[in-house]
């Protein structure tokens, strides 16, 4: 059964909510003050991990914009599943656009590899040179740049309660 995270900007709460089945549509209103727009947050497991090395680095309490970014992993949906994938350049035509709508900037090794892309160099090549550069689990953001920008409400808190997406 799927969990989904919602964010209330009234209470700036995070939530949890399972249901029975995937249902991308349905948004709850807010368990402690009724608000009815709650946004769907983008885990941020899937954005940052929370490893011992953020937590050296000071990057654990990022401001990301989580909702622009799932805004922008949404809107780009459907260009996404179209996208030619012989086409190295319209790939990286699609990170930049991305990387426009979510507010973030890419960090230097990955401005390379885009770059190369849009050259139209083989995107094979381009990974055996320069890494596993496209592989999910390698953070391409330059989180330090200043450039993630977030409202200035402080870190959110989470409810721990797991709720029933059915009931709201």
């Amino acid at each position: 059964m799927p969990i989904y995270e919602f964010y209330c900007s009234k209470c700036n709460t995070v939530y949890n909510f399972w249901s029975q089945k995937v249902d991308t549509e349905k948004v709850p209103s807010c368990p402690k003050c009724d608000n009815p727009k709650l946004k769907r947050k983008m885990s941020t497991y899937a954005i940052i991990s929370n490893s011992d090395q953020d937590q050296e680095e000071g990057l654990e309490d990022l401001p990301i914009d989580e909702s622009k970014m799932e805004d922008a992993v949404m809107s780009l949906a459907s260009e996404a599943e179209n996208i030619n994938e012989d086409d190295p350049s319209s790939m990286a035509r699609l990170m930049r656009k991305f990387s426009d709508k979510a507010g973030i900037k890419y960090n230097d090794k990955m401005e390379e590899a885009l770059g190369r892309l849009e050259s139209g160099e083989d995107p094979d090549k381009i990974e055996d040179e320069m890494g596993d550069i496209f592989d999910e689990d390698e953070m391409p953001f330059d989180l330090k740049s200043g450039k993630i920008i977030r409202e200035n409400l402080g870190k959110p808190s989470e409810d721990d309660t797991l709720y029933d997406l059915k009931d709201y």
